[in-house]
């Protein structure tokens, strides 16, 4: 059974059951906060900047016996592998938990790749001596097409001057709604299908393209997408169709996904917890603890319980 990511809350990725959480404590939490930090403010801009080039939304009176959703923005540094800040990223998200099934969405969810599947390619990549690649999509939600009418207010620091009255009209997702990974998948899903790919019949995320003996795996997690094959030329034809229909960042080799550190050498592909290990040790204030080799403390002694419950030794 796929794993699934709904709609609903901080984001699509913070909602998967195996998802690595990291918060940052200098994170702002409301608009009057983050509007006095530059970083930030450049953030939010080209958040709507994205939006708008998007053709997201349209400018309209609300209608009649309709209602509009309520937005608020979500702020978030990105860290690397190493744990320093990457990126500054401001979201704009809808207050999806005020909208009413069967009125305002009806199907929600979209299935994500398991590790299980991930680590399975990265097997296959070692053993065949391929290079695994990353790219990330900008506001991925944002490409996916809404089938009902939705209406949102407009955002916080960005009404439109002297039509502050109005409302914003969706043509696609947004995040938060309820329907938006839906959305998002069944867009790139027909994406795929369209170039050629074939999908895995028991993994719906993983797609393969077979092409004059060449192969070219694809593995998406939400709007990350973990890409490996047999031939240089097949990456760079699929790197530049992507980037024509989607506004793609291209990451270059795998080197950090979920909270794992990937290491790619000739020798083969290391896996490794580094970061979220250390960060266990400075929840529980042991950084600076000395290592030992076994989780044991040498030289001590185990003695019976003759009054403890009898359990089932297999």
């Amino acid at each position: 059974m796929e794993d699934y990511v709904t709609g609903a809350g901080l984001s699509e990725k913070e909602e998967t059951q195996n998802m690595v959480f990291y918060t940052a404590a200098g994170d702002p939490h409301t608009y009057e906060e983050a509007e006095k930090n530059q970083k930030w403010r450049e953030a939010m801009d080209n958040e709507i900047a994205a939006i708008e080039r998007n053709d997201t939304w349209e400018l309209t009176v609300l209608p009649n016996n309709s209602r509009k959703i309520g937005v608020k923005w979500i702020y978030k540094t990105k860290p690397n592998e190493k744990g320093e800040v990457d990126k500054y990223k401001a979201r704009l998200v809808a207050k999806g938990y005020a909208q009413q099934h069967g009125i305002d969405y009806t199907e929600v969810f979209a299935p994500v790749a398991r590790w299980d599947t991930i680590r399975m390619v990265l097997a296959i990549a070692a053993q065949r001596k391929w290079k695994v690649y990353q790219l990330d999509v900008k506001n991925a939600f944002l490409h996916g097409e809404l089938n009902e009418d939705v209406y949102v207010e407009q955002s916080l620091g960005y009404e439109k001057k002297r039509e502050e009255h109005k409302v914003l009209k969706l043509k696609k997702a947004l995040y938060g709604l309820k329907q938006a990974p839906r959305a998002w998948f069944s867009r790139i899903e027909s994406y795929f299908l369209k170039e050629g790919f074939v999908r895995c019949p028991s993994e719906h995320t993983l797609f393969v393209k077979n092409q004059e003996e060449k192969i070219l795996i694809v593995c998406i997690y939400v709007d990350d997408l973990v890409f490996t094959g047999s031939d240089e030329r097949m990456f760079a034809e699929f790197k530049a169709s992507m980037k024509q229909e989607f506004d793609m960042t291209d990451l270059g080799k795998m080197k950090f996904f979920l909270g794992v550190e990937i290491v790619q050498n000739d020798e083969g592909i290391y896996l490794s917890q580094r970061k979220y290990a250390l960060e266990i040790l400075e929840i529980f204030g042991l950084e600076n603890a000395n290592s030992v080799r076994n989780p044991m403390v040498p030289g001590m002694k185990l003695m019976k319980n003759e009054d403890g419950e009898q359990v089932d030794m297999t």
